[in-house]
């Protein structure tokens, strides 16, 4: 419904008063121009003075004077005289200067008035001078007076004590033209109008509304007045400060008793409708409720409202009808509300169904919707309504016994040709959409209702259709129509909306009607059918249903391994590849993170505990998959893939697979997961050295928040807070994995990594002595402990901080070890860079020798002597008997370095051919015939 809006704050131009004929003409540059400037000034100041004393001709204090005055007995015609003449004098308009006084003259008339009928046409002359544009002098008049004329206003609503009809009416009247815009048409000599909206601010400092509403109780039996007051307060209902005000003198509450009074206009409905929208749009919607959140208001509303279904015809009765309807819609969020008590509820939900379920009711007999624009809204807010009446446990046994299951099953059928003729294609299927959205929050609460009514075949039916090649194109209109223009995934949206509201329920006989159906197989060819949708164009529909589809599977195949088995071949073709989304699209904002979570929820419940699936999983290396996404490290990732390999761990093959990955810079499964645990101790804050060393031996795995905690004493049945940590963050499961792969003969790991290491295989001990810690700490916080129980209790605390203490002894040997075998490295480093800077010193050397050689001829006969001096000295003694001896030296040679690549080598003589080389290899043979004819 439109509301009043407020008028813009338009300033009128400021019309300077005509100048005389002696002025009129242009000052042109002269001797004498300061002169005829001044005369200029001056003419203007006796114009001015004229204005002045023509304002003051009438004395304002002394008319209030004459009206005080009750001593003449001819006075009366005497005051009625001069209030003519004011009335006369002001007719322009009233200027803020002699407002004040001019409201006290009114308030004199109003206590007149009680005695001498004769003063009430001067008292509403008067007030609707109050009516016209006020008008000032100086741009500054409308500050400087600004309290003056507030407390002026706030008078007129204060004279609605006057028991005069006129009175109230010319009050109402005078309020109404403050919200008209229109500049005046004359104004007072030197004056110029205020700015439009002045009045109203005035009027809203004055808390005039306040008053307004109030004086509701005088007029309360008198049509015409309380009309003209109702009409009043709907302009000023326009600002959001008059409404707090009313609100205030429980405008709501008052309103809403008028509804169902008698007015043949129908003024009264409009009006009181009309200021209740303001008041809902521009205060709180939770005060106004709360104010019409009785019997009476309820009452009223429920009457008004049927009296418009029944007996409305026009396009004005229906469009009236349907504000009045959304205010109960209002009403029926506030459960405090006696929308029950008062039979409204059920009124309005027999009214909801009455097209689908099509069985009299003597509450709604007689009527009959005509298909137009309003009754199409009235279907529409009826199915809005069963929807916040589905969160009200109260109102859960009326859907049920008023048929709103069949009624809003009917929607769920393929709608090629509309089941209601009478809505347009569009209209049906903006309805249709509608209902099977509210759908999804009735059939949770009406589970047997659903299964009697075979909700699950037809919502499957549904869905085969959405799949369907029938040609049929939506119109995509609406809201719930979004995305389904042209196509049929609107449908099948809203209708998954369904089966996951009844699924999540997590009911055994919902879960086997469905799969009884072959409910999994038909999702999957549905989420095929998706996957591919998706691949031409991805959009957040898209997205939201393949999300859906893959919750459904999971809750249907969690803990039923025949279900998995189902699942498993085909399922995890189909799954795959949604664990191998592009992480970049995680940041999209279309709902990509949704669905990757999803598809590991998926996989948690389809596939771990089925050892078909979980081989074909490790076939498909989907191992590898799951490291290389918790390699990316997205934290909100970690606890659920974590989760996910753990459980995977029990099949012996998997831990193979963790084992056998390697990452990027051949990054070890180990080694991610200890990384995973130094980051997730960094942000909780535990306290660790620069190498990663424990610090605290008490607690040496207790977070900064877990520290803080004061000691709170619980039941047994209440975790502490030390076992719900354990949920909170990622280092039990990292924990549990590395117990399954073992702690020992781990590769790649660094010293750092051990350090770290030691902390996790102590995981479990800690969180023991952490427990154990708390419970010390409660018992002390409620009695004392015997000496025994406190000797024991201290022997544990012992116990965790020896474990404490020895793991930082094991971290600091390994520290050390690392730090000696560093130290090792670095000598067997030095002592290869001396090695090498000694080769270089020697090949130096024997270069500058050899330099020597070739310049200076006695140090080359030096190295010669030297030479053969060497070579004497490794001839061997023994001397070969008969045998050659071959000379070593080359005659008139004078270098001493080896020799080149060309050596003359004599060949023995003949005569010694049987000597000690022969029946050896060297020997010489004396050529075959063989190999003479070879030769030849």
């Amino acid at each position: 419904m439109s509301s009043l809006a407020e008028p813009p704050a338009s300033r009128a131009p400021s019309r300077s008063p005509a100048r005389s004929p002696a002025l009129s003409p242009a000052l042109g540059p002269s001797r004498y121009g300061g002169k005829r400037r001044r005369n200029a000034s001056d003419a203007g100041a006796d114009l001015g003075a004229v204005q002045d004393t023509e304002l003051r001709s009438v004395d304002l204090n002394h008319v209030i004077k004459l009206l005080k005055d009750s001593d003449s007995v001819n006075l009366k015609k005497k005051q009625l005289k001069t209030l003519k003449k004011v009335i006369k004098h002001f007719e322009i308009g009233l200027p803020l200067k002699d407002l004040e006084q001019i409201i006290e003259i009114v308030n004199l008339c109003a206590e007149k008035m009680n005695e001498q009928e004769a003063f009430s046409e001067p008292l509403c002359e008067l007030i609707k001078l109050c009516g016209l544009p006020f008008q000032k002098k100086k741009l500054s008049d409308e500050v400087s007076y600004s309290v003056a004329v507030s407390k002026s206003i706030a008078q007129l609503g204060y004279l609605m004590r006057v028991p005069s009809s006129q009175v109230r009416i010319q009050i109402c009247k005078c309020v109404v033209s403050f919200y008209n815009t229109e500049p005046p048409r004359k104004l007072l000599p030197g004056y110029q109008p205020t700015s439009a909206n002045y009045k109203i601010q005035m009027a809203e400092l004055g808390g005039l509304a306040e008053t307004l509403v109030l004086s509701l109780a005088l007029v309360e039996n008198q049509l015409i007045e309380k009309l003209w007051v109702l009409k009043a307060l709907q302009h000023l209902s326009s600002s959001g400060e008059n409404c707090r005000l009313m609100m205030k003198a429980q405008a709501a509450s008052r309103l809403c008793l008028y509804l169902n009074g008698v007015d043949p206009s129908g003024q009264l409905v409009f009006h009181s409708t009309e200021i209740l929208w303001n008041l809902l749009e521009n205060t709180s919607k939770e005060e106004v409720v709360n104010q019409l959140s009785n019997l009476e208001c309820v009452h009223a509303l429920k009457e008004v409202f049927v009296d418009l279904l029944m007996h409305g015809f026009g396009h004005y009765d229906r469009q009236l009808r349907n504000d009045l309807l959304v205010i109960a819609t209002l009403l029926a969020k506030n459960h405090a509300a006696p929308m029950i008590e008062s039979g409204f509820t059920k009124l309005l939900i027999v009214l909801a169904t009455l097209t689908e379920v099509k069985i009299p009711n003597p509450l709604v007999k007689g009527l009959k919707f005509t298909y137009s624009s309003e009754d199409f809204e009235l279907k529409k807010l009826l199915f809005n309504l069963i929807g916040v009446l589905s969160k009200d446990p109260c109102a859960v046994q009326l859907l049920s016994e008023n048929d709103v299951m069949p009624a809003l099953l009917c929607y769920v059928k393929p709608n090629q040709k509309p089941g209601f003729h009478d809505w347009s294609a569009a209209q049906y299927e903006e309805l249709q959409l509608h209902a099977i959205a509210i759908l999804a929050s009735v059939a949770p609460l009406l589970v047997d209702k659903y299964l009697s009514c075979q909700a699950n075949t037809l919502l499957l039916v549904f869905l085969e259709w959405c799949i369907g090649q029938d040609p049929f194109f939506g119109q995509g209109n609406s809201f719930h129509g979004t995305g389904g223009r042209g196509n049929k995934l609107a449908q099948m949206r809203y209708s998954l909306r369904v089966l996951r509201s009844v699924v999540s329920l997590y009911d055994d006989a919902v879960n086997l009607n469905l799969c009884d159906q072959g409910a999994i197989s038909q999702l999957l060819d549905i989420l095929k059918y998706a996957a591919n949708k998706s691949k031409e164009k991805e959009d957040v529909i898209l997205l939201e249903i393949q999300a859906d589809l893959l919750f459904l599977l999971s809750a249907l195949c969690e803990n039923d391994l025949h279900r998995k088995e189902l699942f498993s071949y085909e399922g995890l073709d189909i799954l795959i590849p949604f664990i191998q989304m592009d992480t970049k699209k995680l940041s999209s904002g279309l709902g990509h993170n949704c669905l990757l979570f999803s598809a590991l929820d998926c996989l948690w419940s389809c596939v771990i505990g089925c050892y078909i699936a979980e081989d074909y999983f490790l076939e498909k290396q989907g191992i590898f998959l799951l490291l290389d996404l918790l390699a990316l490290k997205q934290k909100h990732l970690y606890n659920i893939i974590l989760g996910v390999l753990v459980e995977f761990c029990d099949n012996p093959k998997a831990t193979s697979h963790i084992s056998t990955w390697r990452g990027e810079q051949d990054q070890t499964a180990t080694n991610l997961l200890i990384q995973l645990w130094r980051q997730e101790e960094l942000e909780l804050g535990v306290k660790r050295d620069r190498y990663g060393r424990i610090l605290d031996m008490k607690r040496p795995i207790a977070s900064s928040f877990q520290k803080q905690q004061e000691v709170i004493p619980k039941p047994a049945s209440c975790p502490s807070f030390a076992i719900l940590e354990i949920s909170e963050n990622i280092r039990a499961k990292i924990y549990l994995l590395l117990c399954k792969l073992g702690f020992e003969n781990l590769p790649a790991l660094s010293a750092k990594d051990f350090v770290t290491l030691a902390i996790i295989r102590r995981y479990i001990d800690f969180k023991v002595g952490e427990v154990w810690s708390e419970l010390c700490a409660e018992l002390k916080e409620e009695f004392k402990p015997v000496e025994s129980d406190e000797e024991a209790l201290k022997v544990i605390s012992e116990i965790v901080e020896d474990t404490g203490r020895m793991v930082a002894a094991l971290q600091t040997e390994v520290l050390e070890n690392q730090h000696h075998q560093e130290i090792q490295e670095e000598e067997k480093t030095y002592t290869k860079i001396q090695a090498i800077h000694k080769q270089k010193e020697m090949v130096n050397k024997s270069w500058e020798n050899f330099l020597t050689r070739t310049s200076n001829y006695e140090a080359l006969k030096k190295a010669k002597r030297l030479q053969e001096k060497s070579i004497e000295a490794s001839r061997s003694k023994l001397k070969i008997q008969n045998g050659a001896v071959h000379s070593t030296d080359i005659k008139g040679l004078s270098t001493t370095i080896g020799s080149g690549r060309f050596v003359t080598v004599e060949s023995t003589p003949p005569q010694l051919i049987g000597g000690p080389l022969a029946g050896t290899d060297f020997a010489l043979r004396k050529p075959s015939v063989c190999e003479g004819a070879l030769k030849k």
